[in-house]
This record gives C-alpha cells, structure tokens and sequence, in this order.
C-alpha cells in the first residue's frame, strides 16, 4: 500500500508519516518546504513540489503508483486567515481540487483530510459531537468546511471515498522526541508558553480574560500528536476495507483553559512563564470541546496520551533538544 501524505514536511504529517512507516505502508511524502521541514522527512520517498502543479501531480502519481492519500497540507492561523482570507481559499481549497482531480484521473479512491473543529464555530451544547451544527467563524474554518463538502460531492460524482478529521488542538511530540512542533511564527499555545519559560521569548501574552469560561480564559480540548497520527491509519484501514466515506471528531473530551496550561508548564518545567494579559483576538471561540466517541466506536481509536501533562512534557522534551 503506498500512501501519499501532502503537508508531509510538516508537524502532524511527519509524526503521521512515521506511524505509516511504522505499520508497514510504504510513504511518499508531498511538500513544498514554505513551512515545512526537510529534516522532518525521514520516514519515506521525497516529492518537493506544490499542489497547485497539476503536472507535478500527475508525475507523483505515476512514479510511485499512490494508492491512497493522506491530505494535510494547508495554512493553518485562524488569526492570519481573518486578515488574508485570499491566500487561505486558493492555498486550502483552490489547491485542494487540483489534488482531488489528480486522484480523480489516476483513480485513487481514498482519502483522509485534516479538518477542524473549527468548523463547528460557537459552540452550542458543552461538548460537540460530529452532529453539532456548522457554523465557521473565520476563512481557516471556512475552507475547512468548504471541502468536507467538496468531499462529499467528489464522492457522488467519482466515487471518491473519504475521512475527514476534525481536529481539536493538536499537542505534544514524538515520544521518540525524532519531530515535533517547530512553527514559523509559531501559533499554537503549549510551543508559545514553552518558549516563555525557557527564555526565548518575553512572556506569553494571554488573548482575552473574559470569556463565559470558569477563568475567563479560553478553553480547549488538547490531542497529542502521536494520537492524531494513529487516528489517521485508522481512517486509511477504514477506508482501504470499502468502508464508507464519514467524519470523526479527534480530541480527549476535556478542556483546559489558557491559564490552566500556563500553570502545566510551570509545573513541567520547573520555570516561571511570563504573562502579558492581550485583548481577545478575532475568530477565537470561547470554549472548544469534542464529544470523541464517535471516533472510538466505529475507528476503534482511543487516546493513549490523556493527561494533558504528558502532552507538556513530550512537547517540552521535543522542544529542548530542538533549541539545542
């Protein structure tokens, strides 16, 4: 089985990348290194390229005959997308259809893609099951929704089948500590208030403090990032025995808010974390919850890392030999 992993280079598709390697599919990993890593490409083939390429594409496909895709490349900010939705839409979904159509043409049939909760936009009830209305509030969580649709369409039309993925917020590292989070800027919040502690940069600033939230502080459900990658295997297993085209959510079922994590690390690390208290930022949602056990019943997939400590300490443990 050879699969293709678009946004390879990156944080969840290299630890997804490994976890394939791992399991015995051969890997072909597809990036064009705007924030990706070359040296997060260890597990499998290398295709430098964009998806925009529809040639490139179709050469891919050919070369290493793909069977099934895993698809995570994509910007990630909801912030950056509020403020350049343009560069969101034709990177997320322009570039998508081009990679749909190149399946389409070579006839691979199956595809996983790394969505979001974000998708679910405010929510309604305390923790969101894949039922939930969808309501996106910024262009990131638009182009999210727009092509669970176009999956689905796709899916009508061609046959494609597929598992979209909505991601809570993704966590930790490799526990091998071989990749793990480096963004550039980095965005995500353990990274930041690691970065605080460990000197690197002056204090973590703390967007809004008043939130309906027991702290005032934003509240979310931190998955780490080994189970992401064994969650997207599974979808391909799904996939790969003719079973239907579905959506699952992925996260631990709990939330931790903005201050909770800051005291995490405190603990963790051993180190004092800078606060800076910053007016709330657009497309933040109070409180994002999964109801996961969706993904466990018909995946059978369960997260392994449920302390959100372990999730600190792997990321922590990452982190410090990155720096060095």
């Amino acid at each position: 089985m050879t699969t293709l992993v678009t946004g390879g280079a990156g944080y969840i598709g290299s630890h997804t990348a490994k976890e394939l390697a791992r399991r015995g599919r051969k890997v072909v990993v597809l990036d064009n290194l705007s924030t990706g890593h070359r040296d997060f490409v260890r597990w499998g083939a290398f295709e430098e390229g964009d998806l925009a390429d529809s040639v490139f594409l179709d050469r891919v496909f050919e070369k290493h005959g793909i069977d099934e895709v895993v698809h995570f490349a994509g910007f990630i900010a909801v912030g950056e997308s509020v403020e350049k939705p343009d560069i969101y839409y034709r990177n997320n979904v322009s570039h998508t259809f081009t990679l749909l159509d190149a399946m389409v043409r070579h006839g691979v049939e199956r595809i996983v893609f790394s969505s979001s909760a974000s998708v679910y936009g405010e929510p309604e009830t305390e923790r969101l099951a894949e039922e939930h209305p969808l309501n996106p509030i910024s262009p990131y969580a638009w182009s999210k929704r727009i092509i669970e649709q176009v999956l689905a369409d796709y899916g009508t039309a061609y046959g494609l089948r597929s598992v979209s993925l909505r991601y809570f917020n993704a966590a930790g590292a490799d526990p091998d500590a071989e990749v793990g989070e480096r963004h550039r800027p980095e965005t995500h919040l353990i990274p930041l208030v690691l970065e605080a502690a460990a000197g690197r940069r002056d204090c973590i600033k703390v967007f809004g403090t008043d939130y309906p939230t027991p702290d005032g502080t934003c509240l979310r459900d931190y998955i780490h990032v080994a189970d992401l990658a064994d969650a997207h295997v599974r979808a391909l297993d799904h996939l790969a025995d003719g079973r239907p085209s579905d959506v699952f959510n992925l996260g631990n079922g709990n939330g931790f808010s903005v201050r909770e994590i800051i005291e995490v690390v405190r603990e963790v690390t051993g180190l004092d974390v800078p606060v800076q208290e910053a007016p709330r930022r657009a497309g933040d949602t109070p409180a994002l919850v999964s109801s996961p056990e969706k993904a466990g019943r018909v995946l059978g997939w369960h997260p392994q890392f449920e302390d959100v400590r372990s999730v600190v300490a792997s990321a922590w443990n990452w982190h410090r030999r990155d720096w060095a």
